[in-house]
C-alpha cells in the first residue's frame, strides 16, 4: 500500500518512524531558516527580558516560558508554521489536507512533566493533530531537552470519563493536570523509559497527538533553549477541547480554528454535516475571556506609549495603538511599560 502513495525513501523513513515510534525526526526545509530564527529571536526577546547579547540574562525570563500564537504579528513564525514542504509532507502521511492552527516559541526549556496533547487538541475522527517542535539553536542536555516516551502514542487517548471527572463547564487552570497521575501510572506500568532529544540547529521533532513528551530539567539556568512549536490539524474533522468536554454525553467544546497558513476559520465538519460551535464558542468566551463583558480596562498610571514601543519592537509591526495592544495582549503577557 505505501508503495500506492508515492512517497519518496525519506517520507516513508518518516512515516515508518512516526507510526512506530510516535515520532520522527527531520531537517526542516526552509533554506532562509537561519535569518529568520534571528529575526525571531529580536522580536520575542523583549518579552521575555532577555538580552540576546549576554546568554546570563536568560534567568530573568522566569514565569514567561512562552508567547503563543505569535504568527499573527510575525511573518517568519508564520512562514515556519506555513512551511509548504511540511504541509504536503504532513498531508501524504495522514491522508487529509493539514494545516496549523497555533504556534508556540520559547526561549528555555519548559521543564513540564510528561504529557499528551489530546487532552488540549482532539479531533473526531480521532488523532487527527500532530505537533512539529523546531530547535532554533544547538540544544545541550543542561539545558532542558524535550523528552519523549518512544510508543505511548499507541495508548488509549484519556478522557475525562477515564478518570470520573466532568470536563464540560468546568474550570481548570490547566487542562493536563486532572490526566497527569493517569499518565504517571500508565508510564510506571509500561516500563517504557523516555528518551530526549538533543538536536542541532534546524532539527525538527514530527510527534502524533497522544506521544507522551515535555521537558527535562534545565541544569544550567544560564542556557537558552529557542524553539517553535507548532499544532497542526486536518481537515474535514471534529476539532475539541476533551479537558472541557463529556463525550458520552455529546458534550464536545469545539474549538474555532483558524487556518495559520490562509488566516481563513477551518470549518468543523462531521461527514458531510456542518458542526456550528457557535453556543460553545461564546460559552467558551464567556468563561476565559471575561475582560469582554466587564468595563473596559485602563492602561496603568504613567503608561508611555513610545516608551512601550521601544521596549517591545514587534508592537510597531502591528500598527495597533500602543495603549490599546496593551490592554488586548501586553497586560496579560506581562509586558514591560517602563
Amino acid at each position: 500500500m505505501v508503495d500506492e502513495l508515492g512517497l519518496s525513501a525519506e517520507e516513508i523513513r518518516i512515516g515508518t518512524e512516526l507510526h512506530q515510534r510516535g515520532y520522527a525526526v527531520m531537517t526542516f526545509p526552509d533554506p532562509e531558516l537561519d535569518e529568520r530564527v534571528e529575526r525571531i529571536k529580536r522580536t520575542l526577546a523583549p518579552r521575555f527580558d532577555l538580552d540576546l547579547d549576554d546568554p546570563a540574562s536568560v534567568k530573568n525570563v522566569g514565569h514567561a516560558l512562552r508567547v503563543q500564537d505569535a504568527w499573527t504579528y510575525d511573518e517568519d513564525v508564520r512562514a515556519v508554521a506555513a512551511n509548504q514542504a511540511v504541509l504536503d509532507l504532513l498531508t501524504k502521511l495522514y491522508g487529509r489536507r493539514a494545516f496549523p492552527f497555533q504556534t508556540l516559541n520559547f526561549p528555555v526549556g519548559t521543564q513540564q512533566p510528561l504529557h499528551s496533547d489530546s487532552v488540549h487538541f482532539s479531533s473526531v475522527p480521532e488523532r487527527f493533530m500532530c505537533g512539529v517542535w523546531l530547535a532554533m539553536e544547538d540544544i545541550s542536555r543542561d539545558a532542558g531537552p524535550l523528552t519523549y516516551l518512544p510508543g505511548s502514542h499507541r495508548w488509549p487517548v484519556l478522557k475525562n470519563s477515564d478518570i470520573g471527572r466532568t470536563g464540560w463547564r468546568s474550570e481548570l487552570s490547566s487542562a493536563q493536570e486532572p490526566f497527569q497521575l493517569a499518565w504517571e501510572a500508565l508510564i510506571s506500568h509500561s516500563n517504557q523509559a523516555s528518551d530526549t532529544f538533543l538536536p542541532r540547529k534546524g532539527q525538527a521533532l514530527i510527534w502524533a497527538a497522544n506521544l507522551l513528551h515535555g521537558g527535562s530539567p534545565q541544569k544550567n539556568p544560564h542556557l537558552t533553549r529557542w524553539s517553535q512549536v507548532t499544532h497542526y490539524y486536518f481537515e474535514r474533522c471534529i476539532y475539541y477541547t476533551p479537558a472541557f468536554s463529556d463525550e458520552p454525553l455529546g458534550r464536545l467544546d469545539l474549538r474555532t480554528v483558524t487556518n495559520v497558513a490562509t488566516g481563513e476559520i477551518e470549518p468543523n465538519v462531521y461527514g458531510n454535516e456542518l458542526v456550528q460551535p457557535a453556543e460553545q464558542v461564546a460559552d467558551k468566551r464567556r468563561r476565559l475571556l471575561p475582560r469582554l463583558f466587564r468595563k473596559k480596562p485602563r492602561v496603568p498610571e504613567g503608561f508611555d506609549g513610545e516608551r512601550y514601543k521601544q521596549l517591545n519592537p514587534d508592537v510597531a509591526a502591528t500598527g495597533l495603538d500602543p495603549a490599546d495592544h496593551y490592554i488586548r495582549f501586553g497586560r496579560q503577557e506581562r509586558r514591560r511599560y517602563t
